[in-house]
């Protein structure tokens, strides 16, 4: 099995700075650590950030300069750090990553339980 855990999520002033990490476990033989979705109350998951094995990332507009995803491949981990948050930020933070779990096999894609950002005005 593969497990990521999302960490970092909680209650924070219109301003203010949060941490977000994504940590894989479990049976890996190759992963590719995506990047950040988020879904708001009533609303469609949406892209944040994601990057690519060779350091190329993509934000969408709304958190451009303020966001930036970074990955640890030692660690298995991809980061969000989100900066000036505003409450329209307020979501459920998901992580995506693509496994391969033995050689030879497919890539399976994983979401994480997800992590609620709530920010207040």
């Amino acid at each position: 099995q593969v497990q990521l855990v999302e960490s970092g999520g909680g209650l924070v002033q219109a301003g203010g700075s949060l941490r977000l990490s994504c940590a894989a476990s479990g049976t890996i033989f190759m992963i590719n650590l995506k990047g950040w979705y988020r879904q708001a109350p009533g609303g469609q998951r949406e892209l944040v950030a994601v990057t690519t094995s060779d350091g190329r990332t993509n934000y969408a507009d709304s958190v451009k300069g303020r966001f930036t995803i970074s990955r640890d491949n030692t660690k298995n981990t991809v980061y969000l750090q989100m900066n000036s948050l505003k409450p329209e930020d307020t979501a459920v933070y998901y992580c995506n990553a693509a496994v391969k779990r033995t050689y030879g096999t497919t890539w399976y894609d994983y979401w994480g339980q997800g992590t609620q950002v709530t920010v207040s005005s």
